[in-house]
């Protein structure tokens, strides 16, 4: 989980799954995968995940210390119900 501006996040791995598959128009088994989605997505949680500065719990989302790719990121992960609220 991550904890940030006193809540709880974790990421919904298998919303994440549907967001970047794409919907089979046969009946085999095998997973097509988006891969424009999918490198956006991966790009998203990468920059989640190394976001190195501070967060200053007091200001909350209107912390400076909180890089502009990171607060996209975010906003668009919590937006498509990927990083939900524990």
């Amino acid at each position: 989980m991550l904890k940030l501006l006193n809540e709880h996040y974790y990421l919904d791995i298998d919303r994440l799954e549907e967001c970047v598959n794409i919907e089979k128009l046969t009946t085999t088994a095998e997973t097509q995968v988006n891969l424009v989605r999918y490198e956006m997505y991966k790009t998203m949680v990468e920059i989640l995940m190394t976001e190195s500065e501070e967060v200053d719990e007091t200001l909350g989302t209107k912390s400076t210390s909180l890089s502009i790719p990171f607060k996209l990121a975010f906003n668009t992960l919590i937006n498509k119900k990927i990083i939900n609220k524990y």
